[in-house]
């Protein structure tokens, strides 16, 4: 079964959607007798695919954003999103034999199932195996050490994580692995604790990274994070 989607929720149904399961987004219109030919066939192939792959209808005449995002010249024109980026695509009706060919081609391998089984299991074995599989995959190293921090293996924690780019959610999990190890840094007066650091942040590194430790701790939705940032940044410079 296909999904209706517009303007206002491509971002969710495509290119969010796609980070889990392949879309193929199908432009089309009321009056075009290729589309009305070719989506039903869309339909048929993707719907057998078991959620692995889905169709995502857009109505170019009703929806003329995406229609634009796409410089459309002509319709049907198809094109398949995965991991949030655009992988295939082609324009025009084609006969059942060719959309069950690129429907397949963005259908998970062996490997990339047994990873997101692993990943959906989420015990700490399952990330570990994951690691095997892949050493640096951010979802499984990300699951592994929230675990371990939890534990209070911080080290084993930030040794993982060297081994991918530093991300929002990784910072995140680094932070609270170097807090744990600092009893003083331990805390329910956030305040107090930042105050008393930001006297001493200039000229000392150790100090610097407690003070972003924590305020990592604390995230952007905390509206004191933002205050004591530009706090921060003033006494450095």
């Amino acid at each position: 079964m296909a999904i209706d989607v517009t303007d206002a929720t491509f971002q969710t149904e495509v290119v969010d959607r796609s980070k889990t399961a392949a879309v193929v987004v199908d432009l089309w219109a009321p009056w075009c007798g290729p589309c009305l030919t070719l989506g039903p066939i869309l339909e048929k192939v993707t719907d057998a695919t078991m959620g692995e792959v889905i169709v995502a209808k857009v109505n170019i005449d009703e929806n003329p954003g995406v229609s634009q995002a796409f410089q459309v010249q002509s319709i049907p024109a198809v094109f398949a999103f995965k991991n949030g980026e655009v992988v295939d695509s082609f324009v025009g009706a084609y006969p059942e034999h060719f959309i069950e060919e690129f429907v397949a081609n963005l259908r998970p391998s062996e490997a990339e199932r047994t990873m997101a089984t692993l990943l959906a299991e989420g015990t700490e074995g399952a990330y570990r195996a994951a690691l095997e599989l892949e050493p640096a995959n951010e979802d499984a190293i990300v699951g592994l050490t929230e675990l371990l921090v939890a534990r209070g293996e911080a080290e084993q924690a930030l040794s993982f994580l060297a081994r991918i780019p530093e991300s929002d959610r990784t910072r995140r999990i680094a932070a609270a692995a170097r807090v744990s190890t600092q009893p003083s840094l331990i805390t329910d007066d956030y305040d107090a604790r930042l105050v008393e650091l930001l006297e001493r942040v200039k000229g000392d590194d150790e100090v610097r990274q407690q003070f972003v430790d924590i305020l990592e701790l604390m995230g952007t939705d905390d509206p004191r994070t933002a205050a004591y940032r530009k706090q921060l940044t003033a006494r450095l410079y």
